[in-house]
């Protein structure tokens, strides 16, 4: 959630960082909306300590055996005042609250301004992979190796969901056993099995909602979600809860599905595996205290690149600018990795400091022993790794002239021994 004093006290500073993400906008309305609630809060705690008072006098009153009448008609109408105000903050709170819900979150400022084209590349693992042929593309691979069927998953469902067989269902299941093994037993994440339906107010917390609404996939009867990443569910472990100083940072990991409808947006390349409606996708997700959320995204992201490395696929990572970042992030690094053969970077992880915009929407603090008041949580979430993609890095890195597939050595103790997936 916005912070609505933030608005109250750098206007023009919100109105510039709120541009460098593309929204423009004029605060005066919710600044009138919010000076209005203040001053019936203010008229509310007046009334409220009249109404103390007159209580205070009519136990005086009735002490000494004396008429209170006058006193009582004069609380009552202090009371009927009360309510008649109640109501109208109520109403202004939620008008005030709509318009904040469809703001995002700032830029930090170490973040360059503008749109995909101003992203900066912080660096790079490993040369691309040099062939002495030309590379097939994941789809003909898959084909010929019968590990993933296409067709048949339009067949059963529509157009860009994945039909994994044989080794490609068992690889994509080596892929995220490995993946959850290393964040556990190495980088300390604890793992969490979440539902893969959540309700409105958890996709509120992290950001989806009422924003973008349309791109998820709703049970109209039950107004529930299909998850669009384990970030939703796993971040709302901990709405409206007061969690201990000493307990943080908080590391959660999870495998799930994820299902989103904007596949094929944006005018980009949608073949085979790069851009589908359904995927698996391994996540992690941080509670951190204010001040360490930024050393925390720097460990996020080596934690998502040690993947890469284990699997020796070639990756750069990018710094993404103020108007390519989602929604919710304050900063957001991308990995990507290399695929030879539709001669691409593709984008396989993001990770994320939100500071504390979703623990605002999803009411999550934080209070030491001796600390009077609970401070917000920051938030930060990381792919480690997105499956489809991570599949087509390696089909098209590992492939031979033949067109069979070489196992990465970390993947071949999750797939029975073996080292290379044949026709």
């Amino acid at each position: 959630m916005f912070d609505i004093k933030l608005i109250r006290e750098n206007k023009e500073a919100v109105v510039k960082g709120l541009a460098a993400k593309n929204l423009d906008v004029n605060l005066d309305d919710v600044l009138e909306k919010d000076a209005a609630r203040r001053k019936i809060l203010q008229e509310l705690d007046d009334l409220r300590n009249q109404k103390n008072l007159a209580n205070d006098e009519i136990s005086k009153l009735l002490k000494e055996k004396k008429d209170p009448q006058e006193k009582i008609a004069s609380m009552k109408a202090i009371s009927q005042q009360i309510s008649s105000l109640e109501p109208q903050v109520k109403t202004i709170e939620s008008d005030i609250n709509n318009i904040l819900l469809g703001f995002p979150n700032l830029a930090h400022e170490s973040v360059p301004v503008g749109g995909e084209d101003n992203n900066e590349i912080v660096r790079h693992w490993s040369e691309a992979k040099q062939f002495d042929f030309k590379p097939k593309d994941h789809v003909e691979i898959a084909e010929r190796l019968d590990i993933i069927d296409f067709k048949r998953a339009t067949k059963i469902t529509g157009s860009h969901f994945i039909l994994f067989k044989n080794e490609g269902a068992l690889m994509e299941r080596a892929l995220y056993n490995f993946m959850l093994d290393v964040h556990t037993t190495e980088h300390g994440y604890s793992e969490v099995s979440p539902p893969f339906l959540v309700n409105r107010d958890s996709m509120t917390g992290t950001g989806q909602l009422p924003k973008m609404e349309d791109d998820m996939y709703k049970l109209e009867g039950d107004d529930l979600f299909l998850i669009p990443t384990a970030e939703v569910p796993v971040t709302n472990i901990h709405r409206d809860e007061i969690l201990k100083e000493e307990d943080l940072p908080i590391l959660y990991t999870a495998y799930t599905p994820c299902f989103r409808r904007e596949a094929g947006g944006y005018g980009k390349d949608t073949k085979g595996l790069i851009r589908v409606h359904q995927f698996d996708k391994v996540e992690l997700v941080k509670f951190v205290k204010p001040e360490h959320s930024y050393d925390e995204l720097e460990k996020l992201l080596i934690n998502a690149e040690t993947i890469f490395k284990k699997l020796n696929l070639p990756y750069r990572v990018l710094l993404l600018a103020s108007g390519d970042i989602s929604f919710a992030a304050a900063k957001c690094y991308d990995i990507e990795a290399f695929s030879p053969g539709v001669d691409r970077w593709l984008e396989v992880s993001s990770c994320s400091n939100f500071e504390s915009f979703q623990a605002r929407r999803s009411n999550i603090r934080y209070k030491g022993k001796d600390t009077k008041k609970a401070t917000h949580v920051h938030t930060l979430n990381g792919s480690g790794l997105a499956l489809a993609r991570t599949m087509v890095a390696i089909l098209e890195n590992y492939q031979t002239p033949e067109g069979d597939v070489m196992i990465p050595e970390v993947l071949q103790p999750y797939m029975r021994g073996m080292s290379i997936i044949k026709k």
